[in-house]
């Protein structure tokens, strides 16, 4: 990882550096031009040759202040080549200043060194090595000239020698120190796009999770949420609007409850809506110790349920088999006594209705041990991915076809979204939903539906006289789950029936077993869809399946 870090310079910016170095050098120029000018220090400045002096030093500031202006309007990141044209020009300046000044001694030189320290930041290592290697041969040039042509002092070779060797050392510790610097910016780069990428596959893992989750501050205000938890709510996603947990009644009870005692508080909630919901509710502190803010889990109990369907079939089969063999048999020996005393000559005409009583019955108790008998033996469900507007209508064609009992059935199908009451389409209008998907086992919803169109259309006429029944289908756009409603125009099911209209055994009917809306709830349950009851705003007796959506894991 490290020598990937360092074969990638060009990843660290040296521009801010840059810009700060140019300013240095212009403000250099023109100081020296400055003090030259006002006689700061005669004896220094220029002294061997003030006009070479004077000339450098205009010429030095002007290509500085020029810099200056191109990188304040540009803003532009300069290549190796041009930060190296660039540090020339200042060796170049500087060694002239150094020699019209009096050479190494006059002090001038160590300017030299800021250079070279800038070469070592901005520079490749080569590169920067060969600046230094021409600032030693520009010294020592120098110091060389004035000892063996000018002056014969010593003082001046020595002071460049010294100068050159700083100049190389200067090279190598900044040569280090660049590498230190461009491999921490390149591993605070990369930690910063792991934790950004990190930070990313979180956010998608929340907003993607079936789970929905709230965290709540000490106002009561839900700082965060994922829209699993808005779908679960029945809410809706305005970012302008900053939602607060008692917009939902339901829940805030909950929390309240849970604050009080967290032991003692039931984790069961019911969203009562368009559709209803049922959710898993868990509370936790976000901080160990800290209860200002509170993370919120909710969770659809339709797969819990699926669950304990499964436990609850194997324990029916076990009960099942008992009855079968318990009851089935005396049953049949019943029936078949009746049957016999039926055809004997002597049995007065008085008591042939008692052996009807009888039969009826007989076959009565006999249809409840089939029902019991076929939800137990019923296989696990299977969902698959259905079209709702193609599935539906098949099976209403195919349904009206399979019934031959002398009178014509009216069944209607249509498009609606509950998110929008008033928009309501005749199912051939293709300007209404293009494609409602759903997962359901598709045996087990046709054995569904069959019950709820026979309960509805026997209903209706004995209310109406009709066999009429109308079909809804459409999504849920709150919670983006499709759904089904089976709509009957008979008298309806009153609030008392109502509450126990999904147990077993439970019938307003004489001739009812009470067991077909209950294998309606368990075959529902089993593809993680839920059934309930309610009437529609016109007062119409219907029966809602809120479906599983398309992607939902089973």
């Amino acid at each position: 990882m490290t020598s990937n870090l360092l074969n990638h310079p060009h990843s660290y910016n040296p521009y801010d550096l840059l810009r700060i170095y140019t300013y240095y050098r212009t403000l250099l120029g023109s100081v020296l031009l400055l003090m030259f000018q006002l006689e700061f220090a005669p004896k220094i400045l220029g002294n061997d040759n003030p006009n070479l002096f004077l000339y450098t030093s205009v010429v030095y500031t002007a290509i500085n202040f020029m810099t200056l202006i191109v990188m304040w309007r540009l803003k532009y990141s300069p290549s190796q080549h041009k930060l190296f044209g660039s540090l020339l020009i200042d060796v170049i300046a500087i060694g002239l200043l150094m020699h019209t000044s009096g050479g190494a001694v006059s002090g001038l030189g160590y300017l030299l060194l800021i250079a070279i320290a800038a070469g070592g930041i901005m520079l490749r290592e080569r590169v920067s090595f060969f600046l230094a290697a021409i600032t030693t041969i520009v010294v020592i040039g120098e110091g060389a000239f004035r000892f063996l042509i000018l002056t014969q002092d010593n003082k001046s070779l020595f002071a460049s020698g010294t100068l050159s060797a700083l100049a190389f050392l200067t090279a190598l510790l900044f040569q280090y120190l660049t590498k230190k610097i461009r491999l921490s910016y390149a591993e605070a780069e990369t930690q910063a796009a792991q934790a950004a990428h990190l930070q990313k596959l979180a956010q998608l893992i929340v907003e993607r999770m079936r789970t929905g989750i709230l965290v709540l501050n000490k106002n009561l205000e839900i700082e965060l949420y994922n829209q699993a938890a808005l779908k679960l709510l029945g809410a809706t996603n305005d970012p302008t609007e900053k939602l607060r947990l008692d917009r939902f009644p339901d829940l805030y009870k909950k929390h309240q409850s849970w604050q009080r005692n967290a032991n003692d508080h039931s984790p069961y909630l019911k969203i009562d809506g368009d559709t209803i919901t049922e959710a898993k509710v868990n509370f936790a502190h976000l901080e160990p110790g800290n209860t200002s803010n509170v993370l919120i889990f909710l969770e659809d109990v339709r797969s819990l349920n699926q669950q304990a369907q499964q436990l609850k079939l194997a324990s029916l089969g076990r009960l099942t088999a008992s009855i079968a063999h318990e009851i089935r048999n005396p049953l049949g020996a019943i029936s078949h006594a009746s049957q016999l005393l039926g055809e004997s000559d002597a049995l007065p005409a008085s008591d042939h209705r008692l052996l009807d009583i009888i039969n009826n019955h007989s076959k009565r108790v006999n249809q409840i041990i089939e029902n019991i008998l076929q939800l137990s033996r019923r296989r696990g469900a299977k969902p698959a991915q259905i079209n709702l507007q193609q599935w539906i209508p098949a099976f209403v064609a195919d349904y009206k076809a399979s019934k031959s009992n002398g009178y014509q059935l009216n069944i209607q199908v249509k498009e609606k979204n509950i998110g929008d009451l008033h928009s309501e389409f005749d199912y051939d209008d293709a300007s209404s939903i293009t494609h409602l998907d759903a997962k359901f086992d598709t045996s087990q919803l046709q054995q569904v539906l069959t019950n709820l169109f026979e309960n509805g259309i026997r209903y209706g006429i004995s209310q109406t006289g009709r066999p009429d029944l109308r079909i809804e289908i459409g999504l849920d756009t709150n919670q983006q789950q499709p759904y089904i409603r089976v709509i009957d125009y008979g008298a309806g099911i009153s609030d008392d029936n109502s509450k126990h209209l999904f147990e077993p055994f439970f019938t307003t009917e004489n001739t009812g077993s009470g067991l077909g809306l209950y294998i309606c709830k368990e075959l529902c349950e089993a593809n993680q869809a839920i059934i309930s009851y309610k009437r529609t705003d016109k007062g119409e007796s219907c029966f809602h399946l809120q479906l599983a959506h398309p992607e939902k894991s089973s």
